[in-house]
């Protein structure tokens, strides 16, 4: 067991400073004094960082850590920290490794007894978790899925029986796919989708997973947040029954070869399922 006093004694530290998501107001005074007071500072990507640098008038060695490099980097920093140097680790935008690069130099720090020290700050997955409207705890984060459909789909697979509250990310050209997968592994919960956090356009759109898919084209990174499996929605919600046998409907299945697919889906029997969605349609 290892216990670290952070900022008790003498010794270098590797510090995760979190940076804005979009709007540089974000960025708090703590995190910029420590910018200001580290040896070096490593970064996703030295020209987006360094526009924020250079907006907050500090003047530090800056150095890339990516994906490609981390390995060779990682050796590189914890070489400095042997020196007695102080370093920074930012992303891009937000919470250092949440979905960004980081995590082995924090794993190798920590073998070697160095001191980590991670600032608070903006992070997308919480404002966007807080702002949906959706259940926040408990939840699961899953980032990024893979963006091979087979592997998106038997991830979502694996997800469909949870309980708490799902957040992921996604990049706009991969929205619309990953919106079908839903529907189809999920059926038609209720979604959170927060564009452009803390920028100019910020938008958050809240409602269910048949109407999202009729969005159009939309801009920026998202945060996406679904509720979690309820067994009783399934067998209340004939909204949802509906939209989903009508999103069957509409994809080529004839009414009955629907019924069956929805009813595969969510196990609700398909006389049940045909029944309430014939009391719909005839309201």
């Amino acid at each position: 067991m290892k216990r670290q006093k952070s900022f008790s004694g003498d010794g270098p530290i590797l510090y995760l400073v979190p940076t804005p998501i979009g709007n540089l107001e974000d960025m708090t005074f703590r995190s910029v004094r420590i910018l200001q007071e580290v040896d070096i500072i490593y970064a996703e990507d030295t020209r987006v960082s360094g526009k924020l640098l250079h907006h907050y008038d500090i003047h530090k060695p800056l150095k890339s850590y990516h994906e490609h490099n981390k390995y060779e980097m990682t050796s590189e920093i914890i070489s400095y920290l042997k020196e007695g140097k102080n370093i920074g680790l930012i992303s891009d935008a937000g919470m250092p490794l949440l979905s960004d690069p980081g995590f082995e130099i924090v794993k190798k720090a920590r073998e070697e007894d160095f001191k980590v020290v991670t600032l608070p700050g903006s992070n997308a997955l919480l404002t966007g978790l807080v702002t949906s409207g959706i259940e926040v705890i408990p939840f699961t984060f899953l980032g990024f899925l893979d963006s091979k459909k087979a592997k998106r789909i038997a991830t979502l697979e694996e997800l469909k029986y949870r309980e708490e509250t799902l957040v992921f990310y996604e990049a706009p050209h991969r929205l619309q796919s990953l919106l079908e997968d839903l529907f189809a592994v999920f059926g038609d919960r209720l979604i959170s989708i927060t564009r452009e956090l803390s920028k100019t356009f910020e938008e958050i759109i809240h409602g269910y997973i048949s109407e999202c898919l009729k969005l159009e084209e939309l801009k920026g990174e998202m945060v996406i947040i679904v509720k979690g499996y309820v067994k009783e929605d399934l067998s209340t919600d004939s909204l949802s029954i509906v939209s989903q046998v009508d999103y069957f409907i509409d994809g080529g299945l004839s009414k009955t070869d629907a019924m069956k697919k929805v009813s595969q889906m969510t196990g609700i029997p398909k006389n049940k399922i045909y029944q309430d969605y014939l009391e719909k349609k005839i309201k």
